[in-house]
């Protein structure tokens, strides 16, 4: 069970996947309130194993076509429910309606494999080794209605190798993910950075 969080802040994690980057949260010592995935993952183990509550908020349940309005109501119940006030998107798989953003303004906050503006999207690093550059990165930053568009907290710069393949510059990324963003998580949490921006921006060889 997470210890008093810094600052009084209750984090939750959104996850999708393995569950690698909740991971890292939590080995940094991050006090984590409550794991929610969008369908049945690793992530929800992990959750368990660390004794956190988790949530399954499955996307499947929300029609063929996906109602992405109500999926997002579902959501923000569940985060309410356990008292967070700041969300980190850890690899979430569905993209949130406007509903979590005037729930959580300026405390939703993603991390991103490339350095924004550079290769947004779902395709970051497969778009990155197509066009040949010779750096890339991740990006921590707010995340708001426009997808990979919100303000930048922090970013550090990967370089792309010249045997590299999506999946090796792609764990490289992760490998800075894992270090970055939970710094920068903490530093939300207890107030040292504001999550609208201030200290914002800093980018890292």
């Amino acid at each position: 069970m997470a210890d008093d969080p810094p600052g009084g802040r209750r984090l939750a994690v959104l996850a999708s996947g393995s569950g690698t980057i909740l991971q890292a949260l939590l080995e940094a010592g991050l006090p984590v309130a409550l794991v929610l995935a969008d369908r049945p993952c690793p992530a929800l183990g992990r959750a368990e194993a660390a004794d956190i509550p988790a949530e399954l908020v499955a996307r499947g349940s929300y029609g063929a076509d996906f109602d992405r309005d109500a999926y997002t109501t579902a959501v923000v119940a569940a985060l309410r429910a356990h008292r967070t006030d700041l969300v980190a998107m850890a690899g979430f798989g569905t993209i949130l309606g406007r509903a979590v953003h005037d729930a959580y303004p300026g405390a939703v906050v993603n991390t991103h494999p490339s350095l924004l503006p550079a290769f947004k999207g779902w395709h970051a690093v497969d778009d990155a080794l197509a066009r040949g550059v010779k750096v890339t990165g991740c990006t921590v930053h707010l995340a708001t209605l426009e997808v990979d568009e919100g303000p930048i907290l922090a970013q550090e710069a990967v370089p792309v190798l010249p045997d590299d393949t999506v999946a090796t510059l792609h764990e490289r990324i992760k490998d800075v993910e894992r270090r970055l963003y939970p710094r920068v998580l903490r530093e939300l949490m207890v107030g040292s950075r504001d999550g609208a921006g201030a200290g914002a921006g800093e980018v890292e060889g």
